[in-house]
């Protein structure tokens, strides 16, 4: 007889009738271990007073019907998916990790793909590595038992890991008590296309700041402000956010006027806007101080215009390059540690970069443009070397508050007002200022 049985007969004596004897064992049985590896983030609770087995997640805390032959762990499989508690990255990792401690390690395939997916992603890697025939080849190497997705199913696997965390951030932001700011720009690829960015701000449960692209997608012109507007909306509803909105910001593009009057009107049918709407539209500082920086820049004269041509003049030549950096080390003091940058149009603050790498090197290129006489009409004179610094004492207070109110990993509106103030001072004693050229630039900023 097995373990199991409650009573064993035993017979006693030889040669004598048989006597049964009873023996007492214990009446409950042996519970076999948890194979599962999904237990790692469960806690069994025992039976309930249905005598159902109960079984709780250790991230959210939520109690589910789980274990015994009529439940199983499905249930508790299929919320790993959607609990907002656990990264679902990690769940791989334990799982590989506790496999790796027993000895051996047995590779679950939808884990391995998940975790696949997720490396393409934040690599940004192209979907046809996996036609690679030495990285295939490695792979079998390190595992002859996995078996590598196609590019449509990696492909696939992203549809899927994207619509399974936007489950679960819409679950966050339909949850939250509190408000959420918007934040939105267009923006124009390589080729011409419009794309419009949506992104929400707002405080978690646990009083941590949180950032969250929500939509990144195509916008078809026209890109007017009726159009926006409808746009935003949309995604918006399909959040279902669309009634805990407290205001989006937005940079001054005119159209951005219209947008934000009809979105507000729509938003505010109901009345879900605070205050009727009154602190709906912010305005972006930091693309303001970028318009006080491109208007002030229109009068900064040649010696500008001279560093960025000297600087296209000196990178486009490798030698160019290298016969520059011989003459550092004639010059007492100074070294290349910081590479000549050039700036781009459409960011100011690049402007002030490239000023900022090209001024300790201004030895160095009077040096070179005695012995390259294509770099003599690049290179500024010492006068304007001396406005040049001035310029980039002038820009060094706007870059550096731009920079901090461009902060995504904390609050920036309480900074706001101390950082427009400082700006205002600095504007005010440019004004006052003996170089006639940074005085215009004060003065037509001050208009």
């Amino acid at each position: 007889m097995n373990s199991e049985t409650v009573s064993n007969l035993v017979t006693t004596g030889v040669g004598s009738e048989a006597a049964p004897v009873e023996i007492d064992e214990p009446s409950s049985k042996r519970l076999r271990p948890a194979t599962s590896d999904v237990w790692n983030f469960f806690k069994k609770l025992g039976p309930d007073k249905d005598g159902v087995e109960r079984a709780e997640c250790k991230g959210c805390k939520k109690v589910f019907k789980a274990g015994g032959k009529r439940y199983g762990t499905s249930t508790i499989k299929r919320h790993l998916d959607s609990c907002t508690q656990i990264k679902h990255e990690d769940i791989g990792q334990t799982i590989a990790e506790l496999q790796l401690k027993m000895g051996s390690l047995k590779i679950d395939s939808g884990v391995a793909r998940d975790m696949f997916a997720g490396y393409v992603v934040a690599g940004d890697k192209p979907f046809n590595m996996v036609d690679d025939r030495r990285f295939r080849n490695w792979v079998k190497y390190i595992s002859p038992t996995l078996k590598l997705p196609s590019r449509n199913t990696v492909k696939a696997d992203i549809v899927k890991v994207h619509k399974r965390e936007a489950a679960k951030l819409k679950k966050i932001l339909v949850s939250i008590p509190n408000r959420i700011c918007l934040t939105s720009d267009l923006w124009t690829s390589s080729t011409n296309e419009g794309f419009i960015c949506l992104t929400a701000h707002f405080v978690d449960e646990n009083w941590k700041l949180q950032s969250k692209i929500l939509n990144f997608c195509h916008m078809p012109p026209p890109h007017t402000g009726f159009e926006l507007s409808s746009k935003i909306f949309t995604l918006l509803t399909e959040w279902k956010v669309d009634k805990n909105i407290f205001s989006i910001t937005l940079d001054n593009a005119s159209s951005n006027d219209t947008c934000v009057e009809h979105l507000k009107s729509t938003l505010d049918v109901h009345g879900s806007l605070l205050c009727g709407g009154e602190f709906f539209h912010v305005r972006c500082s930091a693309h303001i101080l970028n318009l006080i920086v491109q208007d002030g820049m229109k009068i900064c004269g040649d010696a500008v215009c001279k560093i960025r041509e000297g600087i296209k003049f000196l990178r486009k030549s490798e030698s160019r390059m290298v016969k520059f950096k011989e003459f550092f080390e004639d010059i007492e003091g100074l070294e290349y540690t910081t590479a000549l940058c050039l700036d781009v149009p459409t960011r100011w603050n690049s402007l002030y970069a490239m000023l900022a790498s090209a001024i300790p090197y201004k030895k160095a290129f009077e040096m070179y443009k005695v012995k390259e006489a294509g770099f003599r009409e690049y290179c500024p004179s010492s006068d304007e070397w001396r406005r040049t610094e001035k310029i980039c004492d002038f820009l060094l207070p706007f870059y550096e508050a731009t920079k901090l109110m461009s902060g995504t990993s904390y609050p920036t509106s309480n900074l706001y007002f101390l950082q427009v103030w400082q700006i205002q001072l600095i504007l005010m004693n440019i004004l006052k200022n003996d170089e006639v050229l940074i005085r215009n630039m004060g003065e037509k900023n001050d208009d």
